[in-house]
C-alpha cells in the first residue's frame, strides 16, 4: 500500500511521485521528487523558479523535508540562487549534523553540494512585484529601495496582502515508512530574511512513522507560534483520528487566525494511511491523493474550518 497526499498546486509533481512509489521506491525519495518539479514551473509564483520576491526583487527560497522512520530532518531558508531548495534540505539532513542552514550560508552549502547555480526572477515576477510596490511606494523610488529603510512598506504590504503560494507532499511507501516534504518562495515583497513556517520543523512540516504526518500553506508564523504540523501529529499520538487531529490543530490557530484575518490549510495522513485536509478559507480549498487503486490524482475537497 502506498499513498501520496499534496496540496492542490502539487499536481506538476504528482505522477513522478506516484511512479517512485509504484516501483517499490521511498517516500523520501517521492516528496523530492513530486517537490523538485514544482519548484521548476515557472507558471507557479509561490515556490522556486519564478516565486515572487521580497521587497528588495531578491527571490529567497525556503524548504524542508523529514524521514518518518528516523526523524531526521533537513531545511533550508532564505536561500538565494540555487532553483531546488528541497535537494539542499535533503543534503543538510544527509550530509551535515545540522536541520537548519540559511541565507548566506545556506547558498555557500548548496555550491558545496554542486548544485547549478540559476536566475531565479522571471521577468513575469519582477513585473509583478514592481506593479505592487507601486502601490505603496513613488515608482521613482522602486530601483532605489534599497537604500530606504524598508519595515513600514513590508507592514502595509502584509496587511494588504495574506498571500499562499506553498507546496506540501506527504507519502507513505510500500515499506510502510512516511515521508514529507514542503518548499515555498515565502510572502512576496516580504522583509529580507524572512523565514516563515516551511524550513521550519514541527511548524510547516513534521512526520512519525509511529502516529502520521502533516504540512501546511498559509499565515506561516501562526504556524511557527503553535507548532501546527508538530500539534497534529501529536494529537494522533494521543489518539486521534487524523480528522480530529486537524481540526484540533485549527482550533488551537482559530484566535490567532481571527485577529489576523490570515488563513491556514493543512494537509495530513495517519500511519494507515488515511488523508485528510482541512482549511480556514471560506471555500473551493482542494488537496491532492494518490494510490495504487487511482489511475490518476484525484482532488478532494478540504473540510472547511470556520474562524
Amino acid at each position: 500500500m502506498w499513498l501520496i497526499v499534496a496540496s492542490d498546486n502539487g499536481v506538476p509533481g504528482m505522477e513522478r511521485a506516484a511512479q517512485i512509489l509504484r516501483e517499490g521506491g521511498t517516500a523520501l525519495d517521492a516528496v523530492e521528487a513530486g517537490i523538485r518539479l514544482v519548484e521548476s514551473n515557472a507558471q507557479d509564483d509561490g515556490v522556486g523558479l519564478g516565486g515572487l520576491p521580497n521587497v528588495l526583487g531578491q527571490v529567497e527560497l525556503d524548504a524542508s523535508i523529514m524521514d518518518g522512520r528516523t526523524l531526521a530532518a533537513g531545511a533550508v531558508g532564505a536561500l538565494q540562487g540555487y532553483g531546488h531548495p528541497i535537494s539542499v534540505a535533503r543534503c543538510v539532513m544527509e550530509c551535515t549534523t545540522h536541520v537548519l542552514l540559511v541565507g548566506k550560508g545556506a547558498s555557500r552549502f548548496a555550491a558545496e553540494m554542486r548544485f547549478s547555480p540559476c536566475e531565479l526572477l522571471t521577468e513575469h515576477a519582477r513585473r509583478k512585484w514592481r506593479e505592487y510596490l507601486q502601490q505603496f511606494i513613488a515608482e521613482e523610488e522602486i530601483d532605489s529601495i534599497g537604500d530606504r529603510q524598508d519595515l513600514s512598506v513590508v507592514k502595509e504590504i502584509m496587511q494588504e496582502w495574506l498571500h499562499r503560494g506553498t507546496v506540501n507532499f506527504l507519502a507513505h511507501d510500500s515499506h510502510g515508512d512516511i515521508a514529507c516534504a514542503v518548499s515555498t518562495s515565502g510572502w512576496p515583497l516580504k522583509y529580507p530574511g524572512r523565514l516563515g513556517d516551511s524550513s521550519i520543523i514541527g511548524a510547516g512540516n513534521y512526520a512519525d512513522n509511529r502516529y502520521g504526518a502533516a504540512a501546511c500553506t498559509g499565515y506561516g508564523e501562526l504556524a511557527i507560534r503553535t507548532g501546527t504540523t508538530r500539534s497534529v501529529v501529536l494529537y494522533m499520538k494521543a489518539g486521534m483520528s487524523v480528522a480530529d487531529a486537524c481540526q484540533e490543530a485549527m482550533r488551537d490557530l482559530q484566535p490567532l487566525l481571527a485577529a489576523s484575518g490570515g488563513a491556514m490549510s493543512i494537509v495530513a495522513m495517519d500511519r494507515d494511511g488515511h488523508p485528510f485536509g482541512i482549511t480556514s478559507v471560506p471555500e473551493g480549498e482542494r488537496y491532492l491523493v494518490m494510490t495504487a487503486e487511482l489511475s490518476a490524482p484525484e482532488f478532494r475537497q478540504a473540510v472547511c474550518f470556520s474562524v
